[in-house]
This record gives structure tokens, sequence and C-alpha cells, in this order.
């Protein structure tokens, strides 16, 4: 473990990036072009300037520790989304910049405590904050952001904080039942994507929610987009469990099987267990538990790859996209509702 005394003094990398970096998302490929994707970029930046307050402290090590995430970058989807939603009103509406942060700032800390419940040692391709300190201090790390998320929900307003804890008692409530796992008489699979939508669609609803509200959009149009977030955020989850699988490259911002390796059964993992192909029976066997054998990790991955279990995950990957599509048809044609159109095919093609 290094120690908090070691990241004491001196000039620190994340020091360094609250000086220099600029806005970077990797989910870039579905994002428009021309006028609409300058002002994205834009609304970026300030999101991005907006965060390094946030995690901004007096206490040299508490600022390591809250832009140790916000450094390694990510995909910002979150605040993405609240800011195109925002686009279908008044992008500069009071409000707009700080709801997409608070949404970020919920979800960065959110990683800090699944890091840990998980035994991560990776995370955005960097030591995560509990293998690279402790567990206490990614805990308390956590603890920090969703206090400092808190303080600027306070200034939105009575109703964006109610939204904000229902938001949050999804995320715990998901995180809950993940923990506790499938109970007698539950389908796993549907228990499964229960959680998603818990753990990852509610906050992603969310951030679309705040977007289009603080931008003044019509209450109907919010509705659907509401909706479309969290179609489109369980799809996006089940693509980075299929990423973890399909990946031989780390695309997904960690080893390639990691899942597997952790005995974290996610889709292509639950149907394959709830299968009875004889050809499938040493899939079966591999994926009943945490893999440690290396050559083990990699006979079951290479079998997930070819598996029906995987077409079988990735049709249903296709249809929370279809859904999110579909939560479309209110939506004003033009540049926006093509980006959320194109963020609908992304989420797909990006596992293929």
């Amino acid at each position: 473990m290094t120690g908090a005394s070691a990241a004491v003094g001196g000039d620190t990398p994340t020091d360094t990036w609250q000086r220099t970096s600029t806005p970077a998302s990797t989910i870039g490929p579905w994002l428009p072009e021309g006028d609409l994707g300058v002002r994205l970029a834009a609304g970026l930046g300030r999101v991005e300037e907006a965060l390094r307050t946030a995690v901004g402290s007096e206490h040299q090590f508490v600022r390591e520790a809250a832009g140790h995430l916000v450094a390694a970058g990510g995909k910002r989807f979150r605040p993405l989304l609240a800011l195109l939603a925002a686009e279908l009103g008044d992008p500069h509406g009071q409000g707009v910049t700080e709801a997409a942060v608070v949404c970020e700032l919920t979800h960065l800390a959110t990683l800090y405590h699944d890091d840990v419940m998980d035994e991560a040692v990776v995370r955005r391709g960097a030591p995560s904050a509990n293998s690279r300190w402790s567990n206490s201090i990614a805990i308390l790390t956590g603890d920090f952001l969703f206090a400092r998320a808190s303080d600027l929900l306070a200034d939105l307003g009575p109703e964006a904080v109610r939204i904000q804890a229902r938001t949050f008692e999804r995320l715990v409530t998901g995180q809950i039942r993940e923990t506790v796992g499938a109970q007698p008489g539950d389908d796993p699979v549907d228990h499964y994507l229960d959680v998603l939508a818990d753990k990852t669609g509610s906050l992603v609803a969310t951030s679309a929610r705040f977007g289009a509200s603080f931008a003044g959009v019509d209450a109907e149009l919010v509705t659907a987009l509401t909706a479309f977030g969290e179609e489109v955020g369980v799809a996006f989850q089940l693509s980075d469990d299929l990423l973890d699988i399909v990946s031989r490259d780390g695309a997904s911002g960690k080893a390639p099987g990691t899942d597997l390796r952790e005995g974290i059964a996610t889709l292509p993992a639950l149907f394959a267990l709830a299968g009875d192909d004889p050809a499938e029976q040493r899939l079966r066997e591999l994926v009943s538990g945490p893999i440690t054998d290396d050559g083990e990790h990699a006979e079951a991955l290479e079998l997930l790859r070819s598996s029906a279990a995987l077409q079988r995950a990735t049709g249903v990957l296709r249809e929370y996209a279809d859904r999110a599509q579909a939560r479309l048809s209110g939506v004003p044609e033009g540049p926006v509702r093509d980006a959320l159109s194109a963020l609908c095919d992304y989420v797909v093609t990006r596992t293929s």
C-alpha cells in the first residue's frame, strides 16, 4: 500500500493535470460534427473546469485522491448526454452545467466504492484508488465526491435534490441487490437486468432529465428523454460487459476477461449457465465461479467469444438500443435527434 505521506509535498500528477488538461472523452465516435459538435465541446469544457473546482481542496492529499479518477479521463457519458438534451432548449440555461457536473461527480463517487467492493486494481487504465492507497481512502474519497455533488445540488432547488436523492436510492438498491444476488425463485437474467437499470440506467436517465429540465424543455419531452436515458444507459452497460469478453486490447478500460477472473456473472455468462447444450458443458463449468488459472481463463474467453450465449446477450443489447431509439419518436427532427440516434447505434457497434 502507498501511504498518504508518500503523496504529500511537491507537484503531483493530479496538480499538474488541474492546470493543463483539456476536455477529453473516449465516447467521441458518435458525437456530431458542425455547430452542434462545437457547442458540445465547449459545454464539456465548462463541465471539466467545474469538475476541477469540485475536486479541489486546501488539503493536498485530499485534492490528489479526489482528482485521481477525473485525471484518468473517461467517457463523460452522463454530462455529454445532459448537454445534448439541453440543446433541445436553452443550452446555456441556469443550472445546465452544474447539473451535468453533479451527475458526473455522482458517477465518479460510485466508481471509488465499486472498486473497493470488486477489489479492482485498475480503473480507466490507471491504478484504482484502493490499490494506490487503501480501501479506506477510496471509500472516504467517494464520500467526499458525494458531498461535493450535494453542495452543488443545493443551489439547483429542492426538486433537483429530490430527483437526485431518488436516483441515489436506486443506485444503492441496485448495488445491494447485486451484492446479495438473485434470490430463490428469481430469474437470474431478469435480476441482472433490473440491477443494471438501477445501478446504471437510473443515473443516465437523470442526466438526460436534468439537462432537458434546466434548459426549459417542455415536460412531455423531458419524460421521453428520461426514458431514453434509462434504456440507453442499460444498453451502454451491457455493451461494456460484452467488451470485457470480445475486446482483445483492453478497450473496455480493463484487462479483457476481468469479470470472468473475478467470478462476476454478466449476461453472457448467465446465458451460458442457463443453457443445456452439451457442446457448451465445458464453458458452463468454467464460468460457474472465479477463474484464477491463466490457462482456464484464456480457454473460457475463447469459448465465450464463439458461444450462443454471447449471441443471445448481443441480442438483448440490441433490444435495449432499439427501445431507446423508439423513445426518440417525439424528439424534433434535427442534429440533436440524429446524435441521440447515433448513440443508439454506437452502443451496439462498439462491441463488434
